[in-house]
């Protein structure tokens, strides 16, 4: 029976993995700042399975309210055998340009608080000796583009943090998993226009979050042709690619 804990447990991609690691009777700590959505989200998964679920509510972007939600799953689960990383904002990337307040909120919501709350997560995997820390960041993080630099610059930061992260880690028998989705149909994209074509559901990037950890893969596109598509643009000359509206 697996332990597992959810940052950010109302998210649809946190929502659609929960529901299927609860198929196996998982027990779950879920974390979140919604305390509506996380009650209707912990009595989704009872009614869904014979699973255990405990809650806890938090602002991820209140770094002192870390360690005091850390303190509490493990004294309530001993031991935590997945913990998925999964919340974040979708800024307006005008509004970032135009106010730096805002830009500094939007890139602490995506990034320090997630390097913020690694860090004393890092510490206890490492004690225990073993576990899987999987960490949603985002393809915007492999290039900034000019229609959401400062989510890329965020996500960025969050994937080059776990790299490292792994490699210290994997010393001690913990394993860390960088998750990169494209687009994703879900409360933060629905009034976007995106592409029809490579817009995935949550529960397609949930089975492949499933995979990736069992398989113990060290970063993964999901869907996997996001890999491609990145590589494409990765490539684009820097003299090219600044005359591009991406």
């Amino acid at each position: 029976m697996k332990k597992i804990l959810i940052i950010g447990a109302t998210s649809a991609i946190a929502t659609a993995c929960a529901r299927l690691w609860a198929k196996d009777g998982a027990v779950f700590f879920l974390a979140g700042r919604d305390n509506t959505k996380l009650q209707n989200t912990a009595d989704d998964l009872r009614t869904r399975s014979s699973s255990e679920v405990h809650t806890d509510i938090i602002d991820l972007c209140d770094f002192g309210s870390h360690e005091p939600m850390l303190e509490k799953c493990f004294s309530i689960l001993e031991k935590v055998d997945i913990v998925l990383v999964a919340h974040g904002t979708l800024p307006d990337q005008i509004a970032c340009e135009k106010d730096t307040e805002t830009a500094l909120q939007e890139f602490s919501s995506n990034g320090l608080s997630t390097i913020a709350l690694l860090t004393p997560l890092a510490n206890r995997l490492e004690k225990q000796g073993h576990g899987t820390i999987a960490v949603i960041s985002s393809v915007a993080g492999d290039r900034g583009r000019q229609s959401n630099y400062l989510y890329g610059a965020a996500k960025a930061s969050v994937t080059t943090f776990c790299e490292g992260l792994r490699a210290r880690l994997f010393k001690h028998g913990v394993h860390v998993l960088t998750i990169k989705p494209g687009f994703v149909d879900t409360p933060m994209t629905r009034d976007l226009s995106l592409p029809g074509l490579l817009v995935s559901s949550p529960e397609k990037v949930a089975c492949c979050i499933e995979k990736g950890i069992k398989r113990g893969s060290n970063s993964i596109y999901t869907p996997f042709y996001w890999s491609i598509i990145m590589f494409i643009i990765r490539s684009i000359p820097t003299l090219i690619f600044k005359r591009l509206s991406l």
